[in-house]
């Protein structure tokens, strides 16, 4: 799973997984901050593997948080903070990047931390299956050098210290590296450890307090188990029964029942949903190619309606891909393309289209038949036609192939220069055409090397040529119980395990 752990997109990834059973009793009622009971959480995915180097984050982010520690640590407001290296500096150019590893920290199976190892879960991420495994492309050599580990990189990469808070930069002990079965018995130097005996893979994962932890203030419970409620219904049930101290959930369709059983809605937004116009350059459908027509797209679309609509109003509409939080946000740019569809087909007719066209996207099932047909609807209000494809699962290997110009999807709205190389450059993962020009690859090497101001001037561009149709950034929401305090990320749609506090 990539990192568009968004409202349909985590339908898409969840469909396959076995719904979750009940969950353990809840956990809530011990005091002190390290002796809570047991948590009791509800995901939305279970982890294909617990190898870091086929690692996964945003929804599937507690189950290696569980067990591993990452390097750096990513506080709640998105600040960095040492972790597993006790410090962290940059050479004056930022193209080298020194880490000093902690004393002290031992693995749950006896071994050291030390340098060597960290240098070998580097290299072993960076080689492996992990779909973030491009977040250390850029680094060209990494050493161990006494207790430091130093990254070289080709070229400044101002998400680096971000991605070594996520899968970049889970470390697991040496021995397992090797032991043949680290996808299913992970050993890292985390808070808890993977009860392999109680837990059943794809439903429910147990685990069990590293009584030798090194930072007991990260440590708040004695048990900690995760159950997979892919199905919303499920998650209300085990909601209502009591069976879950606190609950990612798919959707929001449920909110009124949810704080009537007398639990609280902790909610972010990062996700933004909407039409992704991939095939910019028009190579698969010239249209696409005409900036014209990508604003004539936008303008179709009754954002308010959809928001309403299709998330129930919960969230905010929007018309850029940067987050409200970004150094290139503008709050002017989501009034760039007003409901018009009389202009859209002006647009159109200008752009060498006044019969519209064919526009090929994909659909399933999963995402529910009202969303497409709606989008489809306001599409055809402006003479154009889309011709669906039931693609099933397959919704993401489709796009990213890629086999459509355009499709429906929900992606994470991320820090700037993550954003960036996640759905704006032309290598980035959701930019499956490799679509750029001169002056946003401009923009994109000026924000590289340090020129903050740029990010706006991108954004706007970004906007100006309707590279997305954006809709609205829907609201991410955890449930939790009277007995559970959860503080949300601003960077990812899961909270951090450490963050989840039993109340006094």
């Amino acid at each position: 799973m990539f990192r568009w752990k968004a409202t349909a997109a985590a339908v898409l990834a969840a469909a396959a997984l076995t719904l979750a059973g009940c969950a353990g009793s809840s956990g809530g009622s011990s005091t002190g901050s390290n002796s809570g009971g047991t948590l009791t959480l509800g995901a939305i995915v279970a982890p294909q593997t617990f190898d870091p180097a086929g690692a996964q984050w945003g929804n599937a982010s507690p189950y290696y948080q569980a067990v591993f520690d990452t390097l750096l640590l990513m506080k709640p407001d998105g600040t960095v903070e040492p972790m597993l290296a006790s410090k962290y500096a940059y050479n004056a150019d930022k193209t080298q990047l020194t880490l000093t590893i902690r004393d002290g920290v031992t693995f749950t199976d006896g071994s050291k931390l030390d340098a060597a190892t960290v240098k070998d879960n580097l290299v072993r991420f960076q080689k492996g299956t992990s779909p973030d495994a491009s977040n250390l492309a850029g680094v060209k050599s990494i050493e161990a050098n006494g207790n430091d580990v130093v990254l070289t990189l080709g070229a400044p990469d101002p998400a680096l210290l971000n991605n070594l808070t996520r899968d970049a930069g889970l470390v697991a002990s040496e021995k397992s590296l090797t032991a043949g079965d680290i996808a299913t018995n992970p050993v890292g130097s985390g808070p808890y450890v993977l009860d392999t005996k109680n837990t059943v893979t794809g439903s429910s994962y147990v685990y069990t307090k590293n009584k030798g932890y090194w930072d007991k203030s990260l440590q708040h419970y004695d048990k900690l188990v995760i159950n997979v409620y892919s199905d919303p219904t499920a998650a209300l049930n085990a909601i209502k029964a009591g069976e879950a101290n606190a609950v990612k959930l798919v959707n929001n369709d449920a909110l009124d029942q949810i704080t009537a059983a007398g639990w609280t809605i902790n909610k972010n937004e990062l996700d933004f949903q909407g039409i992704m116009l991939y095939d910019r350059g028009g190579a698969m459908n010239p249209a696409l190619g005409n900036v014209k027509v990508r604003q004539a797209i936008n303008m179709a679309f009754d954002r308010k309606a959809l928001l309403k609509t299709v998330a129930s109003g919960y969230g905010t509409v929007t018309e850029q891909v940067f987050p409200t939080t970004s150094a290139g946000f503008d709050k002017s740019l989501d009034s760039t393309y007003k409901y018009d569809p009389a202009g859209a087909k002006k647009l159109l007719a200008d752009a060498g289209y006044p019969n519209g066209f064919t526009l090929d996207m994909p659909t399933t099932s999963l995402l529910g038949a009202s969303t497409f047909n709606l989008i489809s609807q306001q599409l055809a209000d402006i003479g154009i036609t889309v011709k669906g494809t039931d693609v099933g699962t397959n919704y993401i290997t489709a796009m990213l192939a890629p086999k459509y110009p355009a499709a429906f999807m929900a992606l994470e709205q991320n820090p700037d220069w993550q954003l960036i190389q996640f759905m704006l450059s032309p290598t980035a993962t959701w930019n499956p055409f490799h679509y750029g020009d001169d002056t946003a690859n401009a923009l994109i090497k000026k924000i590289q090397y340090g020129d903050t101001g740029a990010v706006k001037d991108l954004n706007t561009y970004v906007v100006q040529q309707a590279w997305f149709a954006p809709f609205f950034r829907v609201q991410g929401s955890v449930a939790s119980d009277a007995s559970t305090s959860v503080t949300m990320m601003s960077t990812n749609a899961f909270p951090a395990i450490y963050n989840f506090v039993p109340k006094s």
